[in-house]
Order: structure tokens, then C-alpha cells, then sequence
């Protein structure tokens, strides 16, 4: 690994695994390319499914896709916002580490990236939209079941996530995030088509002060397989809490007004 990126792990990111530097992948990963193939990513995700008691096929493609986008999300924002630089991470020319359990772990780069070709707008993130995340969900959402939705939506969260981060790092500032946050509150891409990561994440007030505040747009699903149940930010949760809290004050409105004098 270069000097330039092993600076990047350090602040918000000193709990990441650096991606690996190496022209000749090893014999412990796997081209990221046969993510594409719908008999390969079965087998993964059946692999994968086994620790959920093999449950519900769309809630075990959405946590796998969680821990793929998470660390996609993560170096290729952090080399792109902080160095400026384009890391070689489209599914064509990425290796990657896996868990026995068939989990993303880390990466195989052939390089450490070039200088990005476009600093203005979207077009920074080319490689990182059209060279992973399109390809990839549409297979995930073909061979899963679940809709595109609930995997952009996992990308969406953790775009906004390290990309806010970058704010806080020992080599970032606000207007380093920026470009990163501009790619989850632009409607539209570069080139016209409509944004799939557009508002991935909402910032709410909650009337509970200890609840969360960053809430994804989709709930990721996972409360399809027996014991997780909703994440504590989960919409489809938070709605249902709110429709509770608000039979239940009408429910004791009616109340009052029966038992007035």
C-alpha cells in the first residue's frame, strides 16, 4: 500500500482494513466480476444465508450487500474526497476478501488509483456508480428477489456515512465532504438519468430525544429473518411506532371527552 493511502485509515476510518496493493491477486480472493454471475451470487447468498437458518432469500442479499457497500462506500470516498484520486473499483478489474461465510471483508486493487479525471460534480464518482453499485444491485435485486430499492438504499446510507466523515478527518474539512454529500441530495446524474441514491437518508427531529435521527429511505428488510428483527432507525419501524403513539393519543382523547362532565 502507498504512503498517500495508508494515511487514509486513521481518525473516523482507524477501524478499516486498508485494501490490498498487489498486481497479481492472491490465491484468497475472488474477482468481483462473478458477483455478476446469477449462479455465483446464488450460491453466495445460500452460502451466506446459512448462519440466518437460510431465511428469507431478499433479507440475506440485503445484510450481505450492507458489509459489500459498507467497505466499497468507505475506501472509495475516502481516496476519491481526501487524495482526489479514482481507486480501481469497478466489478471488471476489483478482487475481493471474503469470510468463509462468504461476507465482504476487504479488497484486492491492482493499483492505488489515478488522478480522477473530473473534480466538478458527479462525474467524480463514475467508477464507484456505474462501474459497481448499477451492475451489482441489478443482479442482487434479479437473483434475490428484493426490489433495487432496499440495496440503493443500503449504498444511499453508507455514502452519506463516510462521506460526512470525511468532514471530520485529520485530512478533510466540511468542503471535502461536500462533493460526496452532493451525490446522495442531487436528483438527477451528470448525464440526465435519475439518481438512484437521491435522498438514500433522512435527517429527522424525533420526539424522543434518545432515538435515532438519520433514518434511510427503505428499510433494508432484515426483520424478514427470525430473531433480528428492525434496526433501531428502521422507517418501516419508526412509522409503525408513530401510528401507535398516535391511535393510542386518540384513544385517550376519546376517552376524556366520554368521561367529561
Amino acid at each position: 500500500m502507498t504512503l498517500a493511502l495508508s494515511q487514509l485509515y486513521r481518525g473516523p476510518l482507524d477501524f478499516l482494513t486498508p485494501p490490498r496493493i498487489e498486481a497479481t491477486p492472491g490465491d484468497d480472493v475472488i474477482a468481483a466480476s462473478h458477483l455478476l454471475d446469477p449462479a455465483y451470487l446464488e450460491a453466495l447468498l445460500e452460502r451466506y444465508g446459512a448462519q440466518y437458518g437460510h431465511g428469507d432469500r431478499r433479507a440475506v442479499a440485503s445484510l450481505w450487500s450492507k458489509w459489500h457497500f459498507a467497505g466499497l462506500a468507505a475506501h472509495g470516498l475516502a481516496t476519491n474526497l481526501l487524495l482526489e484520486r479514482d481507486l480501481p473499483l469497478g466489478i471488471d478489474e476489483l478482487h475481493v476478501v471474503q469470510t468463509p461465510e462468504g461476507q465482504t471483508a476487504g479488497f484486492s486493487l491492482r493499483h492505488a488509483g489515478r488522478p480522477l479525471a473530473e473534480l466538478d460534480g458527479l462525474g467524480r464518482f463514475a467508477t464507484l456508480l456505474d462501474g459497481h453499485l448499477i451492475p451489482l444491485i441489478e443482479t442482487l435485486a434479479t437473483v434475490s428477489g428484493a426490489s433495487p430499492k432496499v440495496f440503493w438504499s443500503n449504498a444511499g446510507s453508507y455514502v452519506e456515512y463516510f462521506a460526512g466523515a470525511m468532514a471530520d478527518h485529520p485530512m478533510g474539512s466540511p468542503a471535502a465532504a461536500e462533493p460526496g454529500l452532493a451525490l446522495i441530495s442531487s436528483r438527477h446524474l451528470p448525464d440526465g438519468r435519475r439518481n438512484p441514491l437521491y435522498q438514500a437518508v433522512r435527517h429527522v427531529v424525533p420526539a424522543d430525544p434518545e432515538a435515532p435521527t438519520r433514518m434511510p429511505k427503505t428499510c433494508c428488510i432484515r426483520y424478514l429473518l427470525d430473531d433480528l428483527g428492525y434496526c433501531a432507525n428502521c422507517p418501516l419501524e419508526c412509522r409503525r411506532k408513530a401510528k401507535a403513539a398516535k391511535a393510542a393519543k386518540a384513544a385517550q382523547t376519546a376517552t376524556v371527552e366520554r368521561t367529561a362532565p
